[in-house]
């Protein structure tokens, strides 16, 4: 009689539970650590990296938050931030009116409004407001930056930048900050610069004064959350900005970024804009500085940090850059803007330190209990350091050993289990 006839069939039900239980055993001792910006840092795979994953710090305050990616609203129970729009509230221009888009034909053509969408308007119409940074200051000087962050399969495109050692200017969306929290911050341990760039990414003129306060005070505030810092500069999606916008963005302490060349990366159709336009416009862009343009005055240009397609663009054309331009900065450096949050534990090194290979400056981590400058929840997420990025690498390589030594013996008992169940079998 066979071995197999033998063996009760409860006792092969247990085998085979056996062999499940190892190769679960192999799965969870392979799988990335979800829980540190270094564990998701060292994701190589973009499907991995673009899994959900859950993040206490964040998801048990997402509560206190709108609806993402909806129009942002002052919710009921937000005392701090009803107490904020009640202080600021009495110094919003109540003769501008929303907008529609696009702009109307009845809009008047000496626009009052300053409203970009309309005329490119960067020099503000309404006393007490600064003109908004629409290029770099110093001499053949890119600011740097990218928009729509943070990319859930963005670590190849940070991986370029740190082998590069280039920092830039990042406008998270808060929306995108709930979703990505450990991307978030990966920008801060990097030593990139962080600004703000709306809750839902809506045209910001089309909204009341109210709702535009709560997509730029729900934005920060997420930062804060999930990252440890205040953004103290935004950027308006479309660029879609009006002396009235503006009022509410300096009231919360945001200085408006905009830019003057636009590569359209995030506007590709297949019509339109095709990836040749945003190839031509990357191309021009350089023939333009290569022309002298920018000798006196850098400039800004818009880029994106959306999808794949936009990422490897700034990768592909990278080195024209910097062959092109004698200084890639972000654009808080190319300000001499050391201080570029609300907290002043971390700081942007100046232009001229930035130039002289000194790229980023000494920070401390946020402790998970400080909201100095900021009425965020209490429990907001510890942020990396900006030298997190230096003892990253030896980390990961650290636990890549250690996870490839527990696979290998993960997989040496799944194949043992196999072989006892299929002779007994």
């Amino acid at each position: 009689m066979q071995l197999s006839k033998k063996i009760p069939s409860l006792q092969k039900l247990v085998l085979a539970l056996i062999v499940l239980g190892k190769l679960h055993l192999v799965d969870a001792q392979s799988s990335p650590d979800r829980s540190t910006e270094a564990g998701e840092a060292a994701i190589t795979d973009p499907n991995q990296e673009c899994s959900s994953y859950d993040y206490p710090p964040v998801s048990s305050q997402i509560g206190s938050f709108p609806p993402q990616w909806e129009k942002a609203t002052i919710l009921a129970n937000d005392s701090a931030a009803q107490a904020k729009w009640a202080s600021i509230n009495g110094s919003i221009p109540t003769n501008i009116s929303v907008k529609t888009q696009p702009p109307p034909s009845s809009y008047s053509s000496d626009d009052p409004d300053c409203w970009w969408t309309y005329n490119l308007c960067t020099t503000p119409k309404l006393s007490g407001l600064s003109p908004d940074v629409s290029a770099a200051p110093e001499p053949s000087t890119l600011g740097y930056g990218f928009d729509d962050g943070p990319n859930c399969s963005h670590n190849a495109f940070y991986d370029f930048l740190q082998s590069q050692n280039q920092k830039a200017t990042f406008y998270f969306i808060g929306s995108n900050v709930a979703d990505w929290p450990l991307e978030a911050q990966r920008a801060l341990a990097d030593g990139h610069e962080i600004c703000a760039h709306t809750w839902s990414h809506p045209y910001m003129t089309t909204f009341a004064s109210e709702n535009v306060f709560a997509e730029l005070w729900y934005c920060m505030q997420m930062i804060k959350l999930a990252v440890g810092v205040t953004p103290t500069c935004w950027r308006p999606p479309y660029g879609d900005v009006d002396d009235r916008v503006r009022s509410i963005a300096h009231a919360l302490g945001l200085q408006t970024i905009m830019w003057e060349y636009d590569t359209e990366d995030a506007s590709v159709n297949g019509k339109s804009v095709t990836d040749q336009t945003v190839v031509t416009n990357y191309q021009d862009f350089i023939n333009t500085a290569k022309n002298g343009t920018f000798n006196s005055t850098g400039a800004i240009l818009l880029t994106h940090e959306l999808n794949n397609f936009t990422m490897s663009e700034a990768v592909s054309f990278y080195p024209q850059l910097k062959s092109t331009f004698q200084h890639i900065v972000p654009v808080g450096v190319s300000l001499n803007k050391t201080q570029p949050y609300v907290e002043s534990n971390y700081s942007l090194p100046t232009f001229e330190q930035y130039i002289a290979g000194t790229v980023t400056t000494n920070g401390t981590r946020i402790s998970p209990n400080d909201t100095s400058g900021s009425s965020t929840p209490s429990d907001s997420a510890s942020a990396p350091s900006p030298s997190a990025s230096a003892t990253r690498s030896g980390a990961a390589s650290s636990n890549a050993a250690s996870e490839t030594k527990m696979h290998v013996y993960g997989t040496f008992w799944l194949v043992v289990s196999l072989l006892t169940l299929c002779s007994l079998w």
